[in-house]
């Protein structure tokens, strides 16, 4: 229970801190509009309030966590604990907040779309089939 509680802290001040950390690296323009206010059509781009927004980002998440998490945990034993924590604070959370700076910066796009527009054509392909590979390994 103690490292559970341990765990919990440290991934709060991982928030606070490293989440401070990373907003200076990437350099948030505050005044710069989101897809969904500027190309707000009620279908696609719709602003939602944010709590609702946590509870997406938290749903696909949370989604894969108790599947993964097990697997990890039968796998590695106690180390798993530590890349779940760690792994989340200093990869997961940057990789997902870096991937949501590219979409706002770049429209809305995805990812296999931004891929398109900085990498060229060919490797948005092959990001289209990465991406439905990784799914298809997700779904089962």
């Amino acid at each position: 229970m103690i490292s559970f509680i341990t765990s919990i802290i440290v991934l709060i001040a991982g928030y606070f801190i490293y989440g401070k950390f990373v907003e200076k690296v990437f350099v948030i323009d505050k005044n710069r509009e989101t897809p969904a206010i500027k190309l707000k059509d009620g279908v696609d781009y719709m602003p939602l309030p944010t709590w609702r927004i946590f509870l997406i980002q938290f749903l696909n998440i949370a989604g894969l966590g108790p599947i993964f998490g097990a697997i990890a945990g039968a796998m590695f034993g106690p180390s798993a604990f530590l890349w779940i924590v760690l792994g989340t604070i200093f990869a997961g959370a940057v990789h997902d907040y870096f991937s949501g700076m590219l979409s706002v910066r770049d429209d809305g796009l995805s990812i296999s779309e931004i891929v398109g527009v900085y990498l060229g054509p060919k490797l948005k392909h092959v990001m289209r089939i990465f991406t439905v590979v990784l799914l298809i390994f997700v779904g089962t």
